[in-house]
């Protein structure tokens, strides 16, 4: 099953291309954005004030070390915001314009 090349172009300049490219972009750069904010505000409170980071909130605990698994554990969400997007409304749309150039 192939496709010829005036269908490629078709689909390609398709607008329901286009909007599917435009939304799986905007949805990627925004999480990217919100997770180098979080990581590049870490590294910055870490270089000016680490006076921050250093209080103790245990015997051998400082708030440094819950503030950085907090990084980490946001970055997973992040992951599971943007899967659970892609699984429900992404994927649909894909498929829908898969059956579309299928049927065509």
């Amino acid at each position: 099953m192939s496709i010829n090349s005036n269908r490629v172009h078709q689909i390609l300049t398709s607008e329901k291309f286009k909007n599917l490219v435009r939304k799986r972009l905007t949805v990627s750069i925004a999480l990217t954005i919100i997770m180098l904010s979080v990581y590049f505000g870490f590294m910055l409170l870490l270089a000016f004030y680490k006076e921050f980071l250093s209080i103790k909130i245990g015997e051998h605990i400082t708030l440094g070390l819950p503030i950085g698994i907090g990084i980490i554990v946001f970055a997973w969400l992040l992951t599971g915001i943007y899967t659970r997007w892609a699984n429900s409304k992404y994927d649909k749309s894909v498929r829908e314009l898969r059956n579309e150039i299928l049927e065509n």
